[in-house]
């Protein structure tokens, strides 16, 4: 006789649903992955949304009653805000669910978000902008973001570094599609009235929802006490990496979890202000020679090293560690960000490129090595509920990076300073940063063994 539960075994949604049968290949895991943070990507190409939603009443030309670059900027601050606050407060609930009920909230949240910035651009109502794509797409990139991640690691316990690589790459990479794809629709959809914004926003928002659902369908866990071939389990812990578990609450009352929210925050406002402004930086950073198009290809080459840092770095973190890579992300980050306003006094647009790529690179290195890292420090059991709150730096790092560029920007415009001088302060502020954020990792030990829970099988 079926007894009806809260969690019924044939939902499709349920985790029950999803455990793997027999013969299941683990490497269709990462591609269900990749088809969530492949949309979700997307954020990283909101920049090519910038300049015209600057014009949306003058069309041509900014006019009076249009949205100014420092209001716009506000949105894609806000859509990072929420996905660490949904990571960070979801955490626990995606461990219980699983990872295909994670993966269709995430889709339903991010494709309707879209459709309502799309209503507040065809109204010129900027708090809508906010609400849909800032709040609502916001909590769907969060929970799109961690629901793969502990999956990955279970099934992928021989090669942690490399399993989150192939997946967190898609996130990078999502830009490389989202920008010209987000150029070409709004061209398609542009009129002497409109500047196509909203309408791209309806298509975006449909498209990745149904993208994202198919990751859903084909996302499975493995069956307790699942392991690969041949594959044997550290028994003693060395250096950094132990073979016991912290749980998530203890985890944040040791100095290792503020000392990896603090490298992450300081890696990711380093990037991410300039992530978000790519399209108008480069620009206004190179007057005439850089146009709209072009521009766009620019930050789609970004995203291209992004998504490609991401695996390459991940990968290379499982053999020189996570710590010497890190070391790496900030040391050579510090002197490419503090040589890139040369580069624009310059006028080489080659070793500007040049310059980002690299830092691109090891800014999405830094996002798929960081669970890795944890898992190193605080065991699997909790990595993914305790990556979830680390993304809180992500939210933090989200405000404080366009707030940079951005405000210091306007501030050098103000002060006289030419459109191609206006980000080299800000240039120099992100490496020293970056400085900091070394220091920080060199002051990383193992976690005491008081923090330590007792050997348990860990959940699949």
């Amino acid at each position: 006789m079926v007894t009806n539960t809260a969690e019924p075994r044939g939902s499709w949604l349920s985790r029950e649903r999803t455990v793997a049968e027999p013969g299941f290949s683990r490497w269709m895991v990462p591609p269900a992955a990749l088809c969530v943070h492949l949309c979700i990507g997307q954020a990283y190409a909101f920049s090519v949304f910038n300049l015209p939603m600057t014009r949306l009443l003058g069309v041509t030309e900014p006019t009076a009653g249009d949205w100014a670059l420092t209001e716009i900027g506000w949105i894609f601050s806000i859509a990072i805000v929420f996905l660490g606050l949904a990571a960070a407060f979801g955490g626990a609930w995606v461990e219980r669910v699983g990872p295909r009920r994670t993966m269709a909230t995430s889709a339903a949240f991010f494709g309707g978000g879209f459709l309502v910035a799309a209503l507040g651009v065809h109204l010129h109502q900027l708090w809508l902008v906010y609400l849909g794509y800032g709040v609502l797409g916001g909590t769907g990139l969060g929970l799109g973001y961690i629901s793969p991640v502990k999956t990955l690691m279970t099934w992928f316990p021989d090669r942690p570094g490399m399993a989150t690589g192939m997946a967190i790459m898609g996130f990078g990479g999502g830009a490389f599609v989202a920008s010209p794809l987000s150029v070409w629709l709004m061209g398609r959809f542009a009129s002497p009235g409109s500047v196509g914004v909203a309408e791209t926003f309806v298509v975006l928002g449909i498209g990745y929802f149904l993208f994202m659902m198919v990751g859903a369908a084909i996302v499975r866990v493995p069956r307790a006490g699942w392991v690969p071939a041949g594959y044997a389990p550290a028994r003693t812990s060395s250096g950094l990496v132990t073979t016991a578990d912290v749980h998530v609450d203890e985890a944040m009352k040791t100095r290792q979890f503020w000392l990896l929210w603090g490298m992450l925050c300081l890696n990711v406002t380093a990037g991410i202000g300039v992530l978000g402004q790519a399209s108008a930086m480069i620009q206004e950073m190179f007057p005439g020679v850089i146009t709209a198009a072009a521009a766009a290809g620019f930050v789609g080459l970004l995203s291209l090293f992004n998504m490609a840092g991401r695996f390459v770095w991940a990968s290379t973190s499982d053999y020189i560690g996570r710590r010497a890579t890190y070391m790496i992300f900030f040391a050579l980050g510090l002197v490419l960000y503090a040589l890139v306003p040369s580069s624009g006094r310059m006028g080489s647009v080659v070793l500007f490129v040049l310059f980002y790529a690299v830092i691109m690179s090891m800014y999405g290195g830094g996002f798929a090595t960081i669970p890795a890292y944890l898992r190193d420090v605080f065991g699997v059991r909790y990595v993914g509920a305790i990556h979830g709150r680390l993304l809180t730096a992500w939210s933090v790092a989200g405000v404080a990076g366009p707030v940079l560029v951005n405000y210091i920007r306007q501030y050098q415009l103000d002060g006289g300073v030419a459109k191609a001088d206006a980000y080299t302060v800000t240039m120099y502020i992100m490496a020293g940063l970056l400085a900091v954020g070394l220091v920080l990792n060199l002051l990383m030990t193992p976690v005491d063994k008081r923090h330590h829970l007792p050997a348990e099988p860990a959940r699949a």
